[in-house]
């Protein structure tokens, strides 16, 4: 680690604070030098939780089964027309009723759609015509087909991730563009990097076709950095102690666990491939105040919301990090404004300030952990999580705690103590979420299916229907496992070169 720096997140403009980041770690070394750069960005899961997403429309083509009014998706538009889970056409679309489709959504004044086929990702032909016919009569809509979103079974799920894709692509893009203008700038020439829910990264350009990839990077960067500043083979829960927040993780014998159900975006379950993570309102900027429980009792709250930085930091309120401060368990902050923060929460609550600041130590450390053994009912629901157990023997828990982020110093050993755990702070700590998008690399995934019957195969991702005639499959009529999986080894070292990251593949 060459150089670190760490800045306040300014409030609405997530790009700022990130540039300044960027100068204050890179001040001494020429932009030249600079091999790599690599965002872990919140911009995605921002839009979604404030709601300032974009309207889509959402084309569906469920065939038998399910009825989609029980989805409750928002603005949905069920056509005719259906395939069975092989790709076969069992009702053809019907085109009249597509054409006044696409009128009542114009009119209606959407500007995006997303199509969705149930088993478009086995057949993409029913959704790549109804891109044709929005192309003739609409071309100004903006348009998401569920097969290039994912490849996976679950219709529900490819739909929720198709809107979500095409509702926060424009404002993800202009992000982008920002981010490249700033480099630019710079004279950074150095290829540039988004983190993914999954640890891995996309070239910055390429992301822009999958936005949802890229939620949840902050947790995935900070378990990838408590990765590679632990010890490998270990088995921990990572707690990452943020401003506003603190993201929860969790490694099986140096593994990150992976949510099997994908990430749950905006309330709906997604195909996004996330780590099993939990975010709750609680962090080292969080506002602490007294409330009356009853007549002569009182009891300190903290959070869920945060007025700005901590009063030791230049705030108005008192937050953990101004107790931190004051208990000398960090080194960051005013001392004097700490005592401050604490003598007035102190003269409130009607104890002394040593007492007091202890108190809200403990009570966050406490909100902490118990969000800890909530979520490890979760995480032991995991197939990845029973399997591990298997192997373990015997009913395990992790047997560290790991660190990461600014609160991480002053709150861990206490969090590890109420959890039974060994307490791990590691070096560089403070910047694990950054050391974790630095060191992780790309990731592509696709979806193979053989169909020996029909003699052809498809990759949901691409679009593809292809022969089976065109393989060096020996029996097209027994394809083994080992040829499928060197097909789609080759398929998928063919994506990375079309992704740019072949040297990775």
């Amino acid at each position: 680690v060459c150089s670190t720096a760490k800045v306040s997140t300014e409030p609405g403009n997530l790009l700022n604070s990130l540039v300044e980041a960027l100068d204050a770690v890179s001040r001494d070394i020429p932009p030249e030098q600079l091999e790599r750069v690599v965002f872990s960005t919140t911009v995605i899961t921002n839009l979604i939780a404030e709601g300032k997403t974009d309207r889509v429309a959402l084309v569906l083509i469920p065939g038998p089964g399910v009825n989609p009014a029980s989805y409750t998706f928002p603005d949905s538009f069920c056509i005719k027309g259906a395939m069975d889970y092989r790709g076969r056409e069992i009702d053809p679309l019907d085109e009249v009723e597509i054409r006044r489709t696409v009128g009542l959504i114009r009119e209606s004044g959407f500007s995006r759609a997303a199509i969705i086929s149930k088993f478009g990702q086995r057949n993409s032909s029913h959704e790549l015509r109804v891109e044709e016919i929005f192309r003739e009569n609409y071309p100004g809509c903006k348009l998401e087909l569920g097969h290039k979103v994912s490849g996976k079974l679950n219709f529900p799920r490819r739909i929720a991730t198709a809107m979500l894709a095409s509702a926060t692509r424009e404002r993800y893009q202009e992000f982008v563009e920002k981010i490249k203008k700033a480099l630019d700038e710079r004279n950074i020439r150095a290829p540039v990097y988004i983190l993914k829910a999954d640890g891995g990264t996309l070239p910055v350009e390429k992301s822009i076709a999958f936005p949802v990839e890229t939620i949840f990077s902050g947790p995935a960067a900070s378990t990838v950095g408590a990765l590679a500043l632990t010890p490998e083979g270990q088995t921990s829960v990572v707690v990452d102690i943020g401003g506003t927040t603190t993201d929860l993780a969790l490694i099986l014998s140096g593994k990150p666990l992976l949510a099997s159900k994908g990430a749950k975006l905006g309330g709906f379950l997604t195909h996004v491939r996330a780590f099993a993570v939990r975010s709750i309102a609680v962090g080292g900027d969080s506002v602490i105040r007294v409330k009356d429980l009853s007549p002569g009792t009182k009891q300190i709250t903290v959070g869920p919301d945060r007025a700005g930085p901590a009063y030791c930091m230049g705030g108005k309120e008192t937050t953990p990090t101004d107790a931190l401060k004051f208990l000398g368990l960090i080194e960051v902050g005013n001392p004097e404004r700490a005592s401050e923060a604490i003598k007035v929460t102190a003269s409130e609550l009607g104890k002394s300030e040593t007492e007091t600041a202890s108190l809200i130590v403990d009570r966050v450390a406490q909100m902490i952990a118990d969000a800890v053994n909530e979520m490890f009912f979760e995480w032991e629901q995991e197939p990845a999580y029973r399997v591990w157990e298997v192997l373990q023997e015997k009913k395990a828990r992790p047997e560290n705690v790991v660190g990461i982020g600014g609160g991480a110093k002053g709150l861990i050993a206490e969090i590890a103590k109420k959890l039974n755990a060994n307490p791990v702070v590691p070096e560089y700590a403070e910047v694990g979420n950054a050391i974790g998008a630095a060191v992780a690399r790309p990731t592509l995934t696709l979806n193979l299916h053989i169909d020996t019957e029909q003699k052809m195969y498809s990759v949901a991702e691409e679009g593809e229907i292809v022969s089976l005639n065109t393989t060096k499959f020996g029996n097209l009529n027994k394809v083994r496992l080992d040829e499928a999986e060197t097909l789609a080894a080759e398929l998928l070292r063919k994506r990375a070169e079309d992704f740019g990251v072949s040297k990775y593949a």
